[in-house]
């Protein structure tokens, strides 16, 4: 497999620190709110990444954090009367709401800030006796030109961003570029912890280094997170964590690219972003991480209706080729026949297909395409029919790449027909029986309003939902 390492800017072949096993940090979100479909995008990124490792044999220790302290979460909670504390409890409780929606998976650990406080102090601590950090009136700053090599992630220069670099009202760093590593506590309500610099509380970018170096070690094998965070906060965090532990931080760097809105990249700052929660009125979660999924996750994606549309088709070509599967796996014939069995052996070419595209930087479109390509193929050979063998393996071979990508992830307590539904196909069918198909047709108009699709087949009529 060959991964792009933002680091390194080149796809390297991916070779873990400890055989067999990987080591993923992601940075995860600041509870303050119901997050975007930009923060979805690395939420169902690496949690492809994650689920690919663990189908190709790997032990995955997957950790993603919540930023539980910051001045936007302080913010939300005067202007909505209740603690911050109370605040990101809030909003992390959403997140994991939205996040089963797109079928994310739980990290092994989801570690807080709040809850690093001690970790987060020992490592500052360390940074000031090291002579990386300084503390000023109870604040403590952290030093780029003290860290030989700041800007190797970015590609930025030093000196260039030096002219950029500006020192703002209240602050007393020694330079421009230096950024806080602790910050004193300003008002009496802000949330405040005790420390050898007196009360305050983290700066943003210590506290990915040190939750990752507490439940990952001080060396982890990949580093992932949107584009818009590999400068600064990725790169700070390689000066902190290398500055600390005296030993690479991450092996591979890993970022997906924006999601942008009439060209424009999307986010709070400029109020042009859509949550996920309220996509999720519009459209199932499934549909939204096959959008997600449907382009490279190093390129930008446009967010349309037009596009989400072509998501929901081309998600629905999937689905209705495992309904028509599932309907021959019950009335299909006995007969295993010579036929079916070339058939089922002709499909491991679009399993091959679809591990080429993931072990090529985890290229989920090309992937997709693999998937679509042994669907039409299934959808012309079973076009007469097939046996419940081949259904019952045609379905097995499907879900394993779609169990990959993290789609159709539904329960079958979900997908089973409604009684009244079934009801109306019963009714239906004993109409076609007694040829009333004025009837017959009127029950199928009516299905069509409650959005299902019902097709006379062979093996009986198959019920489609929309």
């Amino acid at each position: 497999m060959k991964v792009y390492n933002s680091l390194t800017g080149r796809k390297e072949e991916f070779i873990p620190l400890e055989e067999g096993k990987v080591k993923m940090y992601v940075c995860g979100p600041t509870v303050y709110n119901f997050f975007h479909i930009g923060n979805a995008r690395p939420f169902v990124v690496f949690d492809t990444l994650r689920r690919y490792f663990i189908w190709r044999g790997y032990e995955v220790k997957y950790v993603q954090n919540f930023t539980d302290v910051d001045d936007k979460i302080i913010n939300r909670a005067r202007e909505e009367g209740i603690t911050a504390p109370e605040v990101s409890e809030k909003y992390i409780k959403e997140y994991f709401e939205d996040a089963k929606a797109l079928n994310v998976l739980p990290a092994d650990v989801h570690p807080k800030v709040s809850e690093h406080i001690d970790d987060i102090i020992d490592f500052v601590q360390t940074l000031i006796d090291k002579g990386y950090a300084y503390e000023a009136d109870g604040d403590v700053y952290y030093s780029p030109r003290k860290f030989e090599g700041y800007g190797k992630l970015s590609g930025q220069n030093i000196d260039d961003l030096e002219s950029g670099a500006r020192i703002a009202i209240g602050e007393v760093k020694h330079d421009p570029l230096d950024f806080a590593l602790w910050k004193a506590q300003k008002e009496p309500d802000e949330i405040a912890w005790k420390s050898p610099w007196g009360m305050g509380r983290p700066g943003w970018h210590i506290e990915c280094s040190t939750m990752a170096r507490k439940h990952l070690g001080p060396t982890i094998d990949i580093h992932g997170g949107g584009q818009d965070l590999k400068f600064p906060h990725h790169e700070n965090e390689i000066a902190q964590s290398e500055a600390c532990n005296g030993v690479p931080f991450a092996k591979y760097w890993m970022h997906n690219g924006y999601i942008t809105i009439d060209g424009v990249k999307m986010s709070k700052s400029l109020n042009n972003f859509f949550t996920v929660r309220d996509i999720r009125k519009l459209y199932s979660g499934d549909v939204i991480r096959f959008f997600l999924l449907s382009g490279h996750y190093r390129s930008p994606i446009n967010f349309s209706d037009v596009l989400m549309e072509q998501a929901k088709q081309g998600l629905n070509r999937i689905v209705t080729c495992v309904e028509t599967l599932e309907h021959l796996e019950k009335n299909g014939t006995d007969d295993f026949s010579d036929a079916d069995k070339a058939e089922l052996k002709g499909l491991d070419k679009y399993r091959d297909m679809f591990i080429e595209a993931m072990d090529d930087d985890l290229n989920t479109a090309d992937a997709i395409s693999a998937i679509f390509e042994m669907v039409s193929d299934i959808n012309v050979y079973v076009r007469n029919g097939a046996s419940k063998i081949f259904a019952k393996e045609g379905i097995a071979h499907i879900k394993e790449l779609t169990d990959v990508l993290g789609v159709m992830q539904h329960t079958e307590d979900e997908d089973s027909a409604d009684p009244e539904i079934q009801a109306l196909v019963d009714e239906r069918q004993a109409a076609r029986k007694e040829k009333n198909w004025a009837k017959a047709d009127e029950i199928r108009d009516k299905l069509k309003e409650m959005g299902y699709t019902i097709k006379d087949t062979p093996q009986g009529a198959q019920l489609i939902k929309d």
